[in-house]
């Protein structure tokens, strides 16, 4: 499984290949399956470039990638869009048009109320679990964990010279997750080492302008279909070289 992710917390700052509005959301989603990417993961944005959990941000934007892609569409519920957990969970009850899955991030307050209302209307929850915060701890302590769709086992070490080995800390973190499929990636400098680890390792990872802006040699990427291509060939290789594991198998129809 390599997951899309288009957009994340980028600004029109961070160049023209950053898609924004739906259109352009739902067009970098086509190119991105195309390529060869199996679910899409997106922050819906206000026309100001925000990020925004309102259910007339969210509606336009899962209409428009649905329209376009066959995959799981995902969203986030990220406290930076909505700091307040009581505001952010009211947002998120809110929703008139439902994603297939949310990654709710187990460090943030608030994140068990938002992750079982998902779970209660339907709506599959990826765990992110960041290096670097309390959230392996307290994911490992939660009723819900065995009922997440997966583990997002999320890298913050920008560094290419030390990403890995957090990753592999943080995997040691996470134990056995309550057994559910884990999918692992990095972001910024990080983002190529931590996916080739992923393929060695036999786990699901991700890709995309949301993780980082340039291809493996340095180059900036034009688009994400280019990122997820080149992230197909990366992890290939890798998992015919390390073999692989089962750890990172989806058990979820949701993603067949």
């Amino acid at each position: 499984m390599v997951q899309v992710c288009l957009n994340g917390r980028r600004t029109a700052a961070d160049g023209a290949a950053v898609p924004m509005s739906p259109q352009d959301l739902a067009r970098s989603a086509a190119e991105a399956v195309a390529a060869g990417a199996t679910s899409v993961h997106v922050h819906p944005k206000t026309p100001c470039g925000h990020d925004s959990l309102s259910p007339r941000v969210l509606a336009p934007v899962l209409e428009a990638i649905r329209a376009r892609v066959p995959v799981p569409v995902g969203v986030t519920t990220g406290a930076w869009a909505e700091p307040d957990p009581s505001a952010r969970l009211a947002r998120v009850r809110s929703w008139s048009v439902l994603p297939d899955f949310a990654s709710v991030n187990w460090h943030e307050p608030g994140a068990e109320e938002v992750a079982g209302h998902l779970l209660s209307v339907g709506v599959a929850v990826e765990a992110g679990i960041w290096s670097g915060t309390r959230g392996a701890r307290r994911f490992a302590g939660s009723p819900l964990g065995p009922r997440v769709l997966r583990v997002l086992a999320e890298v913050t070490d920008p560094d290419p010279a030390t990403a890995e080995a957090s990753a592999r800390a943080l995997l040691a973190e996470l134990g056995t997750a309550h057994g559910r499929p884990v999918l692992l990636h990095g972001e910024e400098g990080g983002t190529w080492p931590v996916l080739r680890l992923a393929g060695r390792l036999g786990l699901a990872t991700r890709i995309g302008l949301e993780d980082t802006l340039l291809l493996p040699d340095g180059r900036r990427a034009v688009s994400n279909a280019r990122l997820v291509a080149q992230a197909r060939a990366r992890y290939g290789a890798d998992a015919r070289a390390g073999g692989g594991n089962s750890r990172g198998e989806e058990g979820s129809s949701a993603l067949s």
